[in-house]
């Protein structure tokens, strides 16, 4: 990923209903979610919505398909794994030890929410 892209995705995610948005797309799964669904699960107006949903899908972070009539989001999480493993990739310094509590958390089995660091 390169640092525009990263500060794409950053920006994108840096407001309160787009990260809102990322969270539930990502809990709907493969499935998505239709935008309609999605303004109702987030009580959020539909033209508004849609401004949000189309910050995050330049930012790469969103995928909308045309399901007939309505158009169906995706979190696009190969993406967001490019935007984390650009964070972390040099976080380290040649102490892999440091980054043991992190690379930890992302191959955790479980969905709890992450212990404070």
């Amino acid at each position: 990923m390169e640092k525009e892209d990263a500060l794409n995705a950053l920006a994108a995610l840096g407001q309160e209903t787009r990260l809102d948005v990322f969270r539930l797309l990502v809990k709907a799964g493969k499935e998505g979610m239709s935008a309609g669904a999605i303004a109702d699960a987030l009580n959020v107006r539909p033209n508004t919505l849609s401004t949000h949903l189309g910050a995050l899908s330049r930012s790469g972070l969103v995928q909308a398909e045309r399901d007939g009539r309505s158009i169906h989001y995706r979190a696009d999480l190969t993406t967001m794994q490019y935007l984390v493993t650009y964070l972390l990739q040099d976080c380290c310094g040649g102490n892999p030890e440091l980054c043991a509590p992190i690379a930890s958390l992302a191959v955790s089995n479980t969905c709890s929410e992450p212990e404070k660091l």
